[in-house]
Order: C-alpha cells, then sequence, then structure tokens
C-alpha cells in the first residue's frame, strides 16, 4: 500500500514568532507536517536591520496590555512560565528586577502581573533611587536573540526542517511550496504590511534604539516608569543584563520607544541620553567598567487592535479591486482555497508573548485541517 503523500507546512517568518510555532510544530506527532521556513532574514542574519528579532529587549518586562487583553494575558503567563522552566539549560536567565517610578501610583494592588512573576514585593524607600518616589521588585527573564535563535534554528533542522531563503512579495510565489494539500503560516511581522494577499494596514513601526554592553557588573533587571511606556516623549529607560555561553555578562541599555518612525539610522545624541538615563538607575555603569559592544537601532512590528493570530481562507489566484497583482509562473489558473494562519503584530511583546501565541497558532491550526 502507497504511503499517504506528507502534507506542505510552510511557516513564512524566521523571528522568534515563527520559529517557536515551527518548533511546536515540529514536536507534534499529530502534525506530521514537511515544515519549511521561507523568510528573507534567518537566524545568522543577526545584523540585518530588515527584522526586529535580533535586536529585542527578549526578556518579560511588564506592559499594559496583558492587564486588558485576557488573550493577551494567557499569552504573557505561559509564556513567563516556559521560560522560566528553561532556566536550568542556560539560554534563559534568572532576573532579580526592580522598577522605579516617579508618580505615586505604582503600587502592589494595582499591577495585574504581581501574580505572573516571581517574588514580587514593594520596595522600600531606602532602594529607590533620589528622581523616584516609588518601586517593587520581582524575579523575571530575559533570552540572549544571539543564541536564543540559533538555538531554535538547530533544533528544528534536527527536526528535519528546512530553511529556504527568500523575499516573499506576493503569497502566490508560495503556491508551489505549499502545494494542493499545504497549509501557511503566516509570521512575517512588519513584511505583512506590503506582502500581497495580506496588505495589512493596521501595522507600523517602532522604533527602537539601545546600547549592547559588556558589564558584568550588572545582573538586574532594571527600568523606570513603572508598568507602562512614555510614548509621548519616545523614550523607556532600561537595562536588561542577558544569559550567553559565548556572549556572557553582556546588557542591553535602553532605550527608545519612538510609535510610527521608520527611521533605521543611528542617533548619537539618543545614545549619550540612553547611557545617561540608565546610569541615573545604575552608577555603576559610569563607576565601574562599561565597555559598549554595538549600538542598535529596530523597528517593533506592531498592530493597531492588537497582534493578530487566527486563520484565514484565501481564494487564490489572487483577485484585487486594482488587478495588479504581479505576473506568476507558477501553473494553472485553476481557483483554489488556501488556509492561512497568521501570527503577527507583536509589537514590543514577541519574545514574552510567543510561546504562548505559538500555542494559540497550533490550536487554530489543527481545528482547520
Amino acid at each position: 500500500m502507497a504511503e499517504t503523500p506528507q502534507r506542505s507546512l510552510v511557516i513564512l517568518g524566521a523571528g522568534v514568532v515563527g520559529l517557536t510555532i515551527a518548533y511546536l510544530i515540529s514536536e507534534d506527532t499529530q502534525l506530521p507536517f514537511k515544515i519549511t521556513i521561507v523568510a528573507r532574514d534567518m537566524p545568522e542574519d543577526m545584523d540585518s536591520q530588515a527584522w526586529a528579532s535580533p535586536y529585542a529587549g527578549a526578556n518579560w518586562s511588564p506592559m499594559p496590555m496583558g492587564g486588558v487583553d485576557e488573550r493577551l494575558g494567557n499569552w504573557e503567563r505561559k509564556t513567563f512560565d516556559k521560560l522560566w522552566n528553561m532556566i536550568p539549560t542556560g539560554l534563559v536567565k534568572k532576573l532579580p528586577s526592580k522598577i522605579y517610578s516617579a508618580q505615586e501610583g505604582i503600587s502592589g494592588n494595582a499591577l495585574w502581573w504581581k501574580d505572573l512573576v516571581r517574588d514580587f514585593r514593594v520596595l522600600s524607600s531606602s532602594e529607590i533611587p533620589e528622581l523616584y518616589k516609588v518601586g517593587v521588585g520581582f524575579s523575571t527573564i530575559s533570552v540572549n536573540p544571539l543564541e536564543y535563535l540559533p538555538w531554535l534554528q538547530s533544533r528544528l533542522l534536527s527536526r528535519g526542517v528546512t530553511f529556504e531563503r527568500r523575499q516573499i512579495r506576493s503569497l502566490e510565489e508560495l503556491l508551489p511550496s505549499i502545494g494542493e494539500q499545504g497549509i501557511l503560516i503566516n509570521a512575517s511581522s512588519l513584511g505583512s504590511k506590503s506582502i500581497i494577499g495580506v496588505e495589512d494596514a493596521n501595522l507600523y513601526p517602532i522604533r527602537g534604539q539601545s546600547i549592547l554592553v559588556h558589564a558584568p557588573h550588572l545582573q538586574e533587571f532594571l527600568a523606570a516608569k513603572g508598568d507602562e511606556y512614555d510614548t509621548s516623549g519616545g523614550e523607556a529607560t532600561y537595562i536588561i543584563p542577558r544569559p550567553g555561553k559565548n556572549n556572557g555578562d553582556t546588557a542591553l541599555l535602553g532605550g527608545t520607544f519612538e510609535v510610527g518612525n521608520w527611521d533605521t539610522s543611528l542617533d548619537m545624541k539618543v545614545a549619550q541620553g540612553i547611557f545617561e538615563r540608565c546610569a541615573t538607575i545604575a552608577p555603576s555603569i559610569k563607576e565601574q567598567e562599561t565597555r559598549i559592544l554595538r549600538h542598535n537601532v529596530g523597528l517593533r512590528p506592531a498592530r493597531k487592535g492588537g497582534p493578530r493570530v487566527e486563520v484565514e481562507h484565501l481564494e487564490l489566484p489572487l483577485r484585487t479591486s486594482h488587478n495588479l497583482v504581479p505576473w506568476r509562473n507558477v501553473g494553472g489558473e485553476e481557483r483554489k482555497k488556501l488556509t492561512i494562519v497568521h501570527a503577527y503584530g507583536f509589537g514590543p511583546g514577541g519574545y514574552q508573548l510567543s510561546w504562548g501565541a505559538a500555542e494559540e497558532a497550533v490550536t487554530l491550526l489543527k481545528a482547520s485541517m
């Protein structure tokens, strides 16, 4: 008896969300797909500014949406627990943390995430820098994109997942790879704004600038401004120590949070401001040796209305009102429906939502089969 041909599954995008979805699918015996990851930027492209994952803070940090959106809050909890349990592997770092605020509003009762993190407490006045009035302490986690993304890729390669470097301009270009019964996972991040067949106008960038330093004396996650970003001034002050077998004793100093700014050029005046602000919450930055390793500028892939994780059944060949779909040579004009699971638009929360969002994407995939 001839074997049933293995169904194809194409994942568009090799950022942290796409790789995490691939990880879950590749270990699920109920999903015996032939998996191909198609992307312009791969985990070895850590210097490319065309994608966000290499430049992320890559820690779990409080964000307001998890407290008002039950779905996102669930993703937050699942991802935190997953990464916390990975601490013994060395890929994840346990971080004692302090967040300071100049406003009186930050308190244990007002913070939705106080029962999600570990070791939560209200700081005493002696633990709070002069510029701030209140603060909280807790334990959180961070990963190092320079090691975490290659680890995900190596696990996928060991499971037979194929990586194909291509820039996709239209979903129709993927039809030969997807095949007749295949499924597409769209994790193309900001790319979904311009890929024909998606063209999501709700996507927008949030520019982030930061400084990567070698500083063994920085072993705490420190942040100012409480549990939300101040988008009015475009600044967000934080220090994120990172794990690393080959990139150890490093920390990320940040940063900026510039909504709608597509500029990826480096601004050294902004870098100076970041360094000075971080020194106010961690004076050791100036008092002890701190070596600057590199300056980062990246674009967080945000979306009006929040992340898009849902199923779409798209009819192909594409028919649009403008009738300007690029010509394709993939054979035949027979109409078919392509099943797509979208997973993009995570803004500054890609890493800290990744496992929870990926789990939901896999659940949607199974329901659509």
